[in-house]
C-alpha cells in the first residue's frame, strides 16, 4: 500500500511510514495511492460474513502485503471483539450503535485497530513510540483504552478544560501506566494545533519518536470503514438494499471513512452529515467558500470542531469538486435547543435514550427524509453511549440509562492530569522534560 499527501500527489510513502509519521511534513494528510474496489461477489453475499470476516477482507484489500494476512487476522480479531448492531426504530429508520466497545464510543474501532498495528510494526524497535492525541471528548478515551499497557508506547492526550463530560474526563485521566493527560486551557482546536505543531518540529522529532492517534492517522480511518460494511450486511440479511447513512460530524473522520467505503464499492445511496453550530462544512457545501471559525462549545462536545482536519481527505476523494461533493453529501446544522428536543422525541416516541451527537444525526436523517420521499433504509449512527453525557440529557430521561459494566467504577479513581496553557513552548518543554 502506497500513500500520498493531499498537498503533494507526487509523494509516496509506505503504510508503515504513514502510520508512524501520521502527518506529512507539507501538512497535508495521507491518502491511498489507489483505492481498490472490493469483489462485487463479496458485496452481493456480504450478509453471509461475520463482522470480523468483513473487517479482515476490507483491511487486507486496502493494506495489501504490508501486513501478512495471518498477522492481520490476529490484529482484527483482537481489536474488533465487540458488536455494532443496527436497531430499527420503525420500518424505515434504524440506528447503528457504535458504543459497545470498551470506551463506549465509535472510536474504539479506530483506536484499538491502530494500537495493534503500531504495536505490530514497532515490536522490533528500540525507541519508545510517543503517541500524541488531541481530543474533543471520545477520541482520548478510546485511545487510552486501546493503548493502555501496549509495550513500547506512551500516549499523551490533550483535552480542553471544562469542555468534556465527566465520564469522558474520567476515561482520559484515570489510567496511569503509559497514558498521560494534559488539561489545556483552551478549545479542541487549540489542542489540535499544538499536536500538529509538534509533528512539524524538527528538533522535537529528533528527540522523540512521535506519531498521532487522531483521525488524521490513516490507521484510524481504515477500521472505521468496517462498521459501514457490517451495517450493510445486517440490512441485506433483512432484504434491504438501499441505504442512506446519516453521520454526526465534527472532525469529519467518521463520515470520511464511510465515503472511503463507498469508493471501495459499498452501495450507499447518499450520506448526510449532521453538525452542531460548528458549521464550517455545511457553509462550504452551500457556498463553496471554506471559512473555518473558532469552535463553539455545545452539548455535542465531540463535534465542537471549527476547522475539521479530515475534510481535506473528503475533498480529495471527490477531486476537490463541489458538484461531486454535493452529489453524495448533504448536511444539516442544529443548535443545543433542537438537540435537546430531539433527545426527548427519541425517548417519548421510541423509548430510546440517545446522546446529543446521536440526536443530531437523528434530526439530520429526518430532514433529509422529508426532502427525499423515496423508499430506502435511513440509518443514523449512534456514536457514544448516553451514560457519558449526564450534563446534556434531561434528568428524567437520563435516569433510564443503564450504565455499561465498568463505567461507574471510573468515578472512584483519582484524576491524573496536568494543566497546560495554550502555549507551544510549554507543550514542547513538557514533552522534552518528561521523556
Amino acid at each position: 500500500m502506497k500513500l500520498y499527501s493531499t498537498n503533494n500527489k507526487d509523494l509516496r510513502v509506505s503504510f508503515q511510514d504513514a502510520v508512524f509519521n501520521s502527518l506529512p511534513q507539507d501538512k497535508g494528510l495521507y491518502m491511498p495511492e489507489v483505492i481498490p474496489t472490493l469483489d462485487p461477489l463479496f458485496i452481493k453475499n456480504i450478509q453471509q460474513y461475520s463482522l470480523q470476516e468483513i473487517a479482515l477482507t476490507v483491511a487486507s484489500t486496502l493494506i495489501g502485503d504490508d501486513i501478512p494476512k495471518e498477522d492481520l487476522k490476529k490484529i482484527v480479531e483482537d481489536a474488533i471483539n465487540f458488536d455494532a448492531p443496527v436497531k430499527f426504530l420503525d420500518a424505515e429508520t434504524g440506528v447503528l450503535e457504535l458504543f459497545h466497545g470498551p470506551s463506549y464510543a465509535f472510536k474504539d474501532f479506530g483506536a484499538r485497530f491502530m494500537s495493534r498495528v503500531m504495536g505490530y510494526f514497532s515490536k522490533d524497535g528500540d525507541k519508545l513510540l510517543d503517541v500524541l492525541v488531541a481530543t474533543s471528548g471520545d477520541t482520548g478515551g478510546a485511545v487510552a483504552s486501546g493503548f493502555l499497557g501496549v509495550e513500547g508506547t506512551r500516549v499523551t492526550i490533550l483535552y480542553p478544560k471544562g469542555k468534556v463530560s465527566k465520564v469522558q474526563e474520567e476515561q482520559l485521566t484515570t489510567n496511569g501506566q503509559n497514558i498521560r493527560a494534559l488539561e489545556v486551557e483552551g478549545t479542541f482546536d487549540d489542542c489540535q494545533a499544538l499536536v500538529k505543531q509538534a509533528f512539524n518540529d524538527d528538533e522535537l522529532n529528533i528527540e522523540l519518536r512521535l506519531t498521532s492517534a487522531n483521525s488524521i492517522n490513516i490507521a484510524r480511518l481504515i477500521p472505521q470503514t468496517f462498521y459501514y460494511f457490517w451495517a450493510y450486511a445486517q440490512l441485506k440479511s433483512q432484504g434491504v438494499n438501499e441505504v442512506v447513512f446519516t453521520v454526526p460530524s465534527g472532525n469529519f473522520g467518521n463520515i470520511g471513512a464511510g465515503l472511503l467505503a463507498y469508493k471501495m464499492g459499498l452501495p450507499v445511496k447518499h450520506f448526510v452529515a449532521g453538525t452542531n453550530v460548528n458549521d464550517t462544512v455545511p457553509r462550504f457545501l452551500a457556498s463553496g467558500l471554506y471559512n473555518p471559525k473558532p469552535s463553539v462549545q455545545t452539548l455535542a462536545n465531540a463535534m465542537d470542531v471549527g476547522n475539521p482536519s479530515n475534510w481535506v481527505r473528503i475533498q480529495d476523494l471527490f477531486d476537490n469538486e463541489l458538484e461531486k461533493l454535493n452529489g453524495i453529501i448533504s448536511s444539516y446544522t442544529y443548535d443545543d435547543t433542537k438537540t435537546q428536543e430531539a433527545m426527548r422525541e427519541l425517548f417519548e416516541k421510541y423509548n430510546y435514550v440517545a446522546c446529543p451527537h446521536t440526536a443530531i444525526a437523528y434530526l439530520a436523517a429526518k430532514a433529509y427524509k422529508a426532502e427525499h420521499a423515496v423508499e430506502y433504509a435511513s440509518i443514523f449512527l449512534s456514536t457514544a453511549h448516553p451514560c457519558k453525557f449526564p450534563e446534556g440529557i434531561d434528568a428524567d430521561i437520563f435516569e433510564k440509562v443503564t450504565y455499561p459494566a465498568g463505567a461507574e467504577d471510573l468515578a472512584g479513581k483519582p484524576k491524573l492530569a496536568e494543566p497546560l496553557a495554550v502555549s507551544y513552548d510549554d507543550f514542547k518543554a513538557y514533552l522534552l522534560n518528561n521523556k
